[in-house]
């Protein structure tokens, strides 16, 4: 298992909080809950396979190979099917394939780089919807800075593999205007909880509303109807997901 399979694993395999709700949309916004859905930012298959599961016919896009290989394995392992697709959320073309429904979880849509990269990403998910199909995209709502200093930094993500104990911690969450920056500690532990390595992995989230994102999707053939929430708990930050309806005909 290479090491970028892990780390995603351990820092977000563990998330199920927003499950429920991405089971709902596909029950509601396919044909009968069978799908076609696309999984935007699928990483390893956390929502994909469990989609899956339940019969819907899921494709996962992802630009890490790595991790759609790890999911290739997993769906293979349960006797699932799922198509993935290597390509940038911000460009990509899938032929004639058209779904009924695009999930965009875990705050992927704040990864893109911001207005131009949502943009590229909106063109490319209405070119792919069927008829009144419907993107919804998951927004962290807060992102409050904190440092290493702080009381109760949050417990590590940790998972053991082979033997071998990984472990990420958040340190700080930094405001950089436009963007928070989240710092994290990864830690691998051998025999004896030895500490092997340790690295240092930042990951940028763009700050945008939910509203904004309304505004940007409507020049690209897109309603935002209600949006809808995945509450916060004590280990995760809360979300709310963002609706958009295709409308009308493609934008030019």
């Amino acid at each position: 298992m290479s090491l970028d399979v892990v780390w995603h694993d351990v820092e977000c395999g563990g998330y199920g909080e927003d499950v429920a709700l991405w089971r709902q949309l596909a029950e509601t916004e396919t044909r009968g809950g069978e799908g076609p859905v696309l999984d935007v930012g699928a990483g390893t298959g956390r929502i994909s396979l469990d989609l899956a599961a339940r019969g819907v016919a899921v494709t996962a896009l992802d630009s890490e190979a790595s991790l759609l290989a790890a999911l290739d394995e997993r769906a293979a392992a349960a006797g699932l099917w799922v198509a993935t697709v290597v390509a940038d959320a911000r460009s990509f073309s899938l032929g004639e394939a058209r779904f009924g429904l695009i999930v965009v979880p875990m705050q992927t849509l704040q990864l893109l780089g911001g207005v131009d990269g949502r943009a590229g990403f909106l063109r490319s998910a209405r070119a792919h919807l069927q008829p009144g199909g419907v993107v919804a995209a998951a927004l962290a709502d807060a992102l409050d800075s904190f440092d290493s200093e702080s009381d109760g930094l949050p417990e590590p993500d940790a998972a053991e593999v082979d033997g071998v104990r990984y472990a990420s911690r958040p340190l700080a969450v930094v405001d950089e205007g436009d963007r928070a920056a989240i710092h994290r500690l990864r830690q691998v532990e051998g025999a004896g909880g030895a500490i092997t390595s340790e690295t240092h992995d930042v990951i940028r989230l763009d700050r945008v509303s939910a509203a904004e994102i309304a505004e940007e999707a409507e020049a690209h053939g897109f309603v935002a109807e209600s949006a809808l929430r995945i509450p916060a708990t004590d280990v995760y930050v809360g979300s709310t997901v963002v609706v958009l309806r295709a409308t009308g005909g493609l934008d030019g």
